[in-house]
C-alpha cells in the first residue's frame, strides 16, 4: 500500500500502534535480532528496527511499559535534574515518562503526550500500577502539542519523529514548548544513502519506522532551523539496508540516533 496524504499516514500509524497497545507487546521488541524481513516476526510488510534494551532500567519502574517500540534511551542524555518539568513525546505505554519521573523526583512533573488512545490508556493504568505522582498523560499530535507557551524544562521523545508528516512542524513545536534554555534528547531513526521512492512510499514501512525516517544531514538540519543551538548528535548506529530489509542493496540504509540541543 503506498502513501497518498498525512491523513492516511495518521490513521495507518493510529492504527498499528493502537493495535500494539491493546496486545501490550511488540512481536519487534528489544531481545529480537535484526532479521530481514523475510523472516522477520513482522513480516514483509512490517520489517521494524529496534535498537534498544532497557535491561534492568525497566525493572526500576514498570516492566510493561517497555513495549520495544524505542531505538534509544534518551534520558541518558538528558541531563535530568529533580524538580524539573519534563515533555515526552509519543510517551506510549510510559516507558520514558517513568524513567524520567524517578529523575525528576516527587517535585518534578513529567508529561507524556501520544495520539493513540489505546496507549494513553494504558500508559496511565502502568502509572497507577507503579503508583507515580508526578506523571500524567495527554491524548494530542505533536504538530498540535496540548501544552502552554514556554513551560517545559526538557523534551523527550524515543523513535517517534519519524512517523510525523510535517516533521518541521514538529521540531517547531518541541522549541514553542520549551522554557528559554530548555533543551531536549531525542532518539530517534535517520537514513544515509539514496532510499529508493519504493520504499519512501510504502505506508507498511512508514508505520514500521522505515520509509518516514529522513536523511541524517536533513534531520539535523531541521532542528537547527527550528532555532535550537548546541545540537549535536551523542549516539549512532548504523545497519544497511540488507540488514532488514528484502534487498540486495547496501548503498542506503538505517541509523538509530540520540540528539541534544537547546533552546
Amino acid at each position: 500500500m503506498t502513501i497518498e496524504e498525512p491523513k492516511q499516514i495518521k490513521e495507518k500509524v493510529r492504527e498499528r500502534y493502537g493495535a500494539i497497545a491493546l496486545q501490550q507487546s511488540s512481536c519487534c521488541g528489544p531481545s529480537s535480532a535484526l532479521p530481514a524481513a523475510a523472516t522477520s516476526c513482522c513480516g514483509d510488510e512490517m520489517a521494524e528496527v529496534r535498537f534498544v534494551d532497557y535491561g534492568e532500567l525497566k525493572e526500576e519502574t514498570v516492566p510493561e511499559a517497555d513495549l520495544g517500540l524505542g531505538c534509544g534511551i534518551p534520558t541518558h542524555f538528558a541531563g535530568l535534574q529533580c524538580g524539573e518539568t519534563v515533555l515526552d513525546l509519543g510517551s506510549g505505554a510510559g516507558i520514558d515518562v517513568f524513567l524520567a519521573a524517578r529523575a525528576v523526583g516527587p517535585e518534578g512533573r513529567v508529561i507524556g503526550v501520544d495520539m493513540t488512545p489505546e496507549m494513553i490508556e494504558l500508559a496511565r493504568e502502568n502509572a497507577c500500577k507503579a503508583g507515580f505522582q508526578n506523571v500524567e498523560f495527554r491524548q494530542g499530535e505533536i504538530e498540535a502539542l496540548p501544552i502552554e507557551d514556554e513551560s517545559i524544562d526538557v523534551v523527550l521523545s524515543n523513535c517517534v519523529i519519524n512517523l510525523v508528516p510535517d516533521k518541521r512542524r514538529a521540531f517547531a513545536e518541541i522549541y514553542r514548548v520549551l522554557k528559554s534554555g530548555g533543551r531536549f534528547s531525542i532518539s530517534d531513526m535517520v537514513t544515509y544513502g539514496d532510499v529508493p521512492d519504493t520504499i519512501r512510499q510504502d505506508i507498511a514501512l512508514w508505520t514500521g519506522c522505515i520509509a518516514g525516517a529522513l536523511d541524517r544531514d536533513v534531520y539535523l538540519e531541521l532542528i537547527r532551523e527550528a532555532g535550537f543551538r548546541e545540537v549535536r548528535v551523542e549516539s549512532e548506529t548504523r545497519h544497511a539496508a540488507s540488514e532488514y530489509l528484502n534487498v540486495d542493496d547496501d548503498t542506503f540504509g538505517i541509523a538509530s540516533i540520540t540528539v541534544v540541543g537547546r533552546k
